[in-house]
């Protein structure tokens, strides 16, 4: 644990999710195997493209229609449908086909538990500290084991902007009715979760390295208030 900041009192530990408290990477890529098997079947039109050109859609889309990129579910909605169409299916089977798909991928996409170390991790911080979630994913945290350690996640879209826009940190300090300050966040992007919750108001925690992702440039924007580099170290924040 290395300290940069001593944090001040703080009562909320939020934490992002993706790759913060489990390795994301290996889960993507089983849900999107998955949805291409579905697609391959039930459409076989979209034989015609592997994942990359669909990643490539999506790239085009979010180019053209900024605001896909803080509503991953709608973005990934729209790329379907835009696919399907492109394919040569009619707007009505690429709708129906939307939802059939999507509604696969999300099954696969928290088919997953999170670790048991990692639970018990939060169960003895709950015992001291309210806990949420902040992310821009679109994991389904009550499927992956999390529904009774985290009192809500918060993710983007329908308006509410990714990390590291401060839409979801405000909107954690008004539904837990504290100050911002009083929010502890622990994530693994030097971005989304350090600069986002420090400009936001909030203290800041930096997993580097977070579950499977390389090691970050050095941060150039703002300090976090303490560096880890196992999410176990947590435990020692009953010391400050």
């Amino acid at each position: 644990m290395k300290l940069f900041i001593r944090p001040e009192a703080f009562s909320v530990i939020s934490f992002d999710l993706d790759d913060t408290l489990y390795d994301n990477r290996p889960i993507i890529r089983q849900a999107e195997a998955a949805s291409q098997q579905f697609l391959n079947h039930h459409y076989p039109k979209s034989q015609a493209w592997k994942i990359g050109d669909w990643h490539r859609l999506k790239l085009t889309l979010i180019k053209q229609r900024p605001q896909l990129r803080h509503d991953p579910s709608l973005a990934r909605q729209v790329m379907l449908e835009c696919g399907l169409v492109k394919l040569g299916y009619d707007a009505r089977t690429a709708k129906l086909g939307t939802i059939a798909v999507f509604d696969h991928f999300a099954m696969h996409r928290s088919h997953f538990s999170v670790s048991q170390q990692v639970l018990e991790l939060l169960g003895t911080l709950k015992q001291q500290y309210r806990l949420i979630g902040i992310t821009n994913g679109n994991v389904d945290y009550q499927r992956i084991g999390l529904g009774d350690l985290l009192e809500f996640v918060l993710h983007p879209g329908k308006g509410t902007r990714q990390k590291p826009a401060a839409d979801m940190f405000a909107q954690a300090a008004k539904r837990l009715n504290i100050p911002l300050e009083h929010i502890l966040h622990v994530g693994d992007s030097a971005m989304n979760d350090v600069v986002g919750a420090r400009q936001a108001g909030c203290q800041a925690v930096w997993l580097n390295p977070g579950f499977g992702v390389t090691k970050e440039a050095a941060l150039t924007q703002q300090l976090p208030h303490i560096e880890i580099n196992n999410i176990q170290e947590l435990v020692k924040l009953k010391s400050f």
